[in-house]
């Protein structure tokens, strides 16, 4: 490639054809992300987060030297077929999906397997903005949601409070508490989730330490919530429900995510002050 023409000129054409390609699923995104009680208003941060480690590298994907990478056809093809058969059935997940396919493959055919190497994370990142269909994400709260008030009973119990649990209510001598869809930890953990990728990928750690933080995720936002409903719980049956009503309700989901969130910045600090053991003895004794 000819390596005198601005890079804007050969992105414009291939922005321009996408733009005008994936309209309908910027659409169906964006009304999503706009959705009452969505799970995906953090989209409109994910490009914006990704746009800005692109522009952090500026100096780095300037000095790569770019060539054309024949394999890049084949991931840009993948990515064509996905969206040629999202856009006949009309599956705007699928064709999300497709468009991040597509700007990896592009990558690499324009520019090269180093300029790929570069990009492909904050490429890759744009995949926490596609919204999961609504019938997953029922089946995934759903569970989450009795999982979380089969704990919190049993919680309670262990405390001496009677109570049963019915589905996602949890009945006590002097109050019931139902346990709604926030209270699942599906949104707690896709937000730790795109944190845990941010503070990854930005704070140099190691792969095993990128795990480890990501695998703390899901187990937080659940114990998170498992501790606001037993709270509402014990509250509701000391003083009952007039109680937790309102403000007391709505203060609790702010304290349970504020305290996960200070745990998951400590776990992070932790994890980065950490190292493997020295097992040069181990190699030694081999």
């Amino acid at each position: 490639m000819n390596r005198r023409i601005p890079v804007f000129l050969v992105w414009f054409p291939f922005v321009a054809l996408l733009t005008y390609t994936y309209y309908p699923t910027f659409v169906w995104m964006v009304d999503r992300w706009l959705a009452r009680d969505s799970y995906y208003s953090h989209g409109f941060l994910i490009p914006l987060v990704s746009g800005y480690w692109l522009w952090k590298k500026r100096r780095t994907l300037a000095s790569v030297e770019m060539r054309n990478e024949g394999w890049g056809i084949l991931i840009l093809s993948i990515g064509a077929l996905m969206q040629m058969v999202s856009s006949v059935l009309r599956i705007y997940f699928l064709s999300a999906i497709s468009l991040v396919i597509i700007l990896l493959g592009a990558v690499s055919y324009l520019f090269g397997r180093k300029m790929l190497k570069e990009t492909w994370f904050p490429i890759a990142f744009l995949l926490l903005m596609v919204p999961l269909p609504l019938l997953i994400i029922s089946e995934v709260t759903l569970k989450l949601k009795f999982f979380v008030s089969e704990v919190s009973a049993g919680l309670l119990n262990a405390i001496g409070i009677h109570a049963v649990r019915e589905g996602s209510y949890i009945h006590m001598p002097h109050a019931m508490v139902l346990v709604g869809d926030p209270c699942s930890g599906l949104r707690s953990f896709l937000a730790f989730l795109c944190l845990g990728l941010v503070f990854a990928y930005g704070g140099g750690l190691s792969l095993w330490k990128r795990a480890t933080l990501l695998g703390i995720a899901l187990p937080l936002a659940i114990l998170s919530n498992i501790g606001r409903v037993f709270a509402i719980g014990l509250l509701a049956e000391l003083y009952g429900m007039e109680f937790i009503s309102g403000w007391v309700h709505d203060a609790s989901g702010i304290a349970a995510f504020a305290i996960a969130l200070a745990i998951f910045v400590a776990a992070r600090k932790k994890l980065e002050s950490l190292s493997l053991p020295n097992l040069s003895w181990a190699r030694s004794a081999s």
